[in-house]
């Protein structure tokens, strides 16, 4: 029945990934307005978190199909469903494993947004951008989706 429900989640993050990236976005920004971020406003129709209304520099960042967490957290519940078919006697691990990989791979998207954002601010919107979404952006997916996996892996095969 777990692999089933972890299957079907997958399949679901996959048919439904604009519901998912509405929620992602929200979460953008909220944590832009929580760490006091000039003039945010959600677009949750776009999938679209605007900052820097009434300032020289406002943009908008979209969450695109490619830029969602989603598509990191799909393949985890992948492999967590095999694991479980193949070892039914780790299943609690592995759902613990599930959580905590998939709680760190939106936190590290979220970081990326959160970088996204500084670099605007810090270099301009040109620059900003490019580097963020370019460089920074994409190390910190990189690296924080690798650390991700790597703890799903300790976590769910630690005796």
């Amino acid at each position: 029945m777990v692999v089933v429900a972890l299957v079907v989640a997958a399949a679901g993050l996959v048919v439904a990934h604009r519901v998912y990236r509405t929620a992602e976005i929200l979460l953008s920004g909220l944590l832009l307005d929580v760490l006091g971020s000039d003039g945010v406003e959600v677009v949750a129709a776009r999938q679209t978190v605007y900052f820097g209304l009434g300032t020289d520099a406002p943009l908008g960042l979209r969450m695109t199909p490619e830029c969602t967490s989603a598509f990191l957290v799909v393949p985890l519940l992948a492999v967590g469903a095999v694991m479980i078919a193949l070892r039914p006697r780790i299943t609690r691990r592995v759902l613990g494993a599930l959580a905590v990989a998939g709680a760190a791979v939106v936190l590290v998207n979220q970081l990326r947004v959160l970088a996204l954002v500084g670099l605007v601010r810090w270099l301009g919107v040109d620059t900003g951008y490019h580097w963020g979404h370019t460089l920074l952006g994409s190390m910190v997916s990189v690296f924080g989706g690798a650390a991700a996996l790597v703890a799903f892996v300790w976590l769910a095969t630690r005796s």
